[in-house]
């Protein structure tokens, strides 16, 4: 096991947020920084239509389905096999593609989108600018779903990285969506550069 790895693997093992995930029944750590995104604005109710893109292992769409008290519809998307979870629709594909697209429309059913969610991040390289420029595509796509797809009043929440091309990235998002954050939730560890933008009421 090289240094990095061995590293990584004592600090995950140590993490607060990791141990009290496994005690609370969370599929990963990921849930509490999107537990305390909904709770600062409020992004989830019962009856609601939620499309979670790059949702594997699930945690996200665990968190987002409780809250919804199986009314509404969470549909989950990933390249990435997924087990199961109540109340949520798992899609196995690439949201980029117009095939997947088809099978998420289908599931749709002409229903609008009130939440769009995005916790993708792209495999890590260890070359920065070439991450930077994996993730910038990712948070790119992401966008451009939730301008699709989310409804008039509707919000998107998309995990995003310091460096270049992160500001544009977050004017974009400004010239779809009346009010935008940027947050970092107590559980994104200390080093890390991810942030997370929350675009609230969806303008034309």
């Amino acid at each position: 096991m090289s240094k990095r790895k061995k590293t990584w693997m004592q600090e995950h093992v140590s993490d607060p947020f990791v141990r009290k995930a496994n005690t609370d029944g969370w599929r990963s750590r990921a849930s509490f920084k999107l537990i305390e995104l909904l709770d600062k604005d409020e992004l989830v109710k019962p009856g609601m239509v939620v499309v979670d893109l790059g949702a594997a292992p699930g945690g996200w769409s665990q968190v987002i389905s409780q809250r919804m008290q199986g009314d509404g519809l969470v549909v989950a998307v990933d390249l990435l096999e997924m087990p199961e979870l109540s109340s949520v629709k798992v899609i196995r594909g690439d949201f980029g593609e117009q095939s997947t697209l088809d099978v998420i429309e289908a599931e749709l059913a002409n229903r609008a989108v009130d939440l769009v969610i995005s916790d993708m991040a792209p495999n890590i390289s260890g070359v920065k600018s070439l991450d930077q420029a994996r993730w910038l595509n990712l948070a790119e796509l992401a966008l451009d779903f939730a301008q699709k797809y989310v409804n008039l009043g509707g919000s998107f929440v998309v995990k995003c990285f310091e460096g270049e091309g992160s500001q544009e990235f977050c004017e974009s998002v400004k010239s779809s969506f009346r009010r935008v954050h940027r947050r970092k939730p107590e559980a994104s560890r200390d080093r890390s550069s991810e942030f997370f933008i929350v675009g609230l009421n969806k303008i034309d």
